[in-house]
């Protein structure tokens, strides 16, 4: 099956999923109430990683709705992307770095996605002209960077890519580009199944560092096609690196994300964050990790890693910055330290906090909730 089939194969409604799964009518209906407010979109690929037999299953639990999503509590834009937006689908938090909303589709529509506002629902927050996003960038010198995300970015037409790659290179203070994806996991054939698009890679590598972040978060979503995926990119001089989310169900013991993470490397792709999970509407509730178990957890996986695996930072995405969780001290004080920072005042500034075994996340004013 190609990729384009697999496009159009995906499982978008509960009444597809239920036989699969084994749901009765009325455990169809009330998911399909959650997908009326939160779309599904679950490539045939990716399904055959869920194990039906599994109530418990890891993968099945990034994919498949639950009546989980309307829980209480959360919020829609957790780390202040609209204070951070210049212009139309572009964000500018950091100084060196600018952030490119390219398209609201995604090959699947993660359970714990931090921007369920928009993912397969609205355009408004998306870049629709490219010729604006580049000269902001081109006028703001001291943007060294730029991430390509959405939505995923691996999901716009290879021309759109290909008009992003052509300009972007071509502005002198930019050091690298970013493109944001989870395609190597959930559909790994749009990458090694398009020669145009790899191609396309292979070609903008020569003149400008070009690096791929992707997401894995569990070892069985490192497969065969994913490798092909990777090795495709790594082949045609892109760099790989990923970002996993610490999630509860999925990935939260030391054995697990330790396995995940020298898999990853073994592979060839760093592992160079592990983010805490937003407190997102839809998320909170099911998939956060408290701060403190956070830390042993990352603590255990990066025990079992060597080289490349001990680099990762555990971390969260806050309004105020990329926040580092770096440890619990003997009297019971937790340790951060900003790794990026919205104000300069915050530059690399190191503080601690009392937390309660139940806090997952930081406040306005970085005390725990």
């Amino acid at each position: 099956m190609s990729w384009q089939e697999e496009l159009r194969n995906g499982i978008r409604t509960a009444e597809q999923l239920a036989p699969i799964l084994g749901w009765t009518a009325e455990e169809t209906a009330r998911r399909a109430e959650v997908i009326k407010r939160f779309p599904m979109m679950i490539t045939p690929y990716y399904l055959s990683l869920v194990n039906p037999a599994d109530p418990a299953d890891p993968i099945a639990r990034m994919c498949v709705p639950t009546l989980d999503e309307f829980g209480p509590g959360g919020s829609f834009d957790t780390s202040g992307e609209a204070s951070n937006t210049k212009l139309e689908g572009l964000q500018h938090k950091y100084a060196q770095t600018a952030l490119l909303l390219s398209t609201n589709q995604c090959a699947m529509y993660c359970r714990h996605c931090f921007r369920k506002r928009m993912v397969g629902l609205t355009g408004d927050e998306l870049n629709r002209r490219v010729d604006e996003a580049v000269a902001y960038v081109r006028d703001h010198r001291e943007i060294t960077n730029i991430l390509i995300s959405g939505g995923d970015a691996f999901m716009n037409p290879n021309h759109i890519i290909t008009r992003y790659l052509s300009e972007l290179t071509a502005i002198e203070h930019l050091d690298f580009i970013r493109f944001g994806s989870r395609v190597p996991v959930t559909l790994p054939e749009r990458i090694y199944g398009d020669q145009e698009f790899l191609d396309t890679f292979a070609k903008y590598a020569q003149r400008k560092a070009l690096y791929l972040v992707t997401q894995f978060n569990h070892p069985r979503e490192i497969t065969p096609q994913a490798v092909k995926a990777i090795r495709a990119m790594i082949e045609r001089g892109v760099q790989v690196r990923n970002q996993t989310v610490l999630l509860r169900g999925v990935n939260d013991s030391g054995e697990t994300l330790g396995q995940l993470l020298s898999g990853l490397t073994r592979v060839g792709v760093v592992p160079y964050y592990v983010f805490q999970c937003r407190p997102v509407t839809g998320v909170k509730e099911r998939f956060q990790v408290p701060i403190q178990e956070g830390i042993r957890i990352v603590d255990a996986a990066k025990a079992r890693q060597n080289g490349f695996g001990k680099a990762i930072r555990y971390a969260m995405s806050h309004p105020k910055g990329k926040i580092e969780i770096l440890c619990t001290l003997p009297s019971g004080e937790t340790v951060f330290k900003f790794h990026q920072s919205k104000d300069d005042a915050d530059l690399a500034r190191v503080f601690t906090r009392t937390l309660a075994p139940s806090h997952t996340w930081l406040d306005s004013n970085l005390n725990g909730i």
